[in-house]
């Protein structure tokens, strides 16, 4: 079975462009949805991962297609497109209630080590 996962959100006053520093209306700031597409592909990812490891993200994709204001329910899915080797490639969409698509992309992350991959950081 592919990994997949679907997380649920509201936006929020903190999640605002205007809160997060990526503009200065009062919805769903692109950043914060970012946030959430990459939560869902780590949801999606943990249940597969191999004790002592973790996922990182090293290259994104998306494009943020409609404004949610705040109180606006946001659907986030993210679906495995391939695996090769450590590297997980995953599709991701974000969705109103009402279907109309906020935003879609894609979001790849690699399986590490977290112990080694901490140990490298302090050499």
């Amino acid at each position: 079975m592919d990994p997949s996962a679907t997380l649920d959100f509201v936006v929020s006053e903190a999640d605002t462009a205007e809160a997060v520093g990526s503009g200065t209306l009062p919805v769903l700031g692109t950043p914060r949805l970012l946030a959430w597409c990459e939560a869902a592909t780590c949801a999606a990812l943990e249940p597969t991962l191999p004790p002592g490891s973790t996922s990182v993200g090293t290259r994104i994709s998306l494009e943020h297609l409609a404004a949610s204001p705040v109180g606006e329910q946001v659907e986030v899915t993210a679906s495995l497109l391939a695996a090769d080797g450590r590297q997980r490639r995953f599709r991701v969409a974000a969705r109103h209630a009402d279907g109309r698509v906020v935003g879609s992309g894609e979001v790849t992350r690699v399986v590490v080590d977290s112990a080694r991959f901490l140990a490298r950081l302090g050499s």
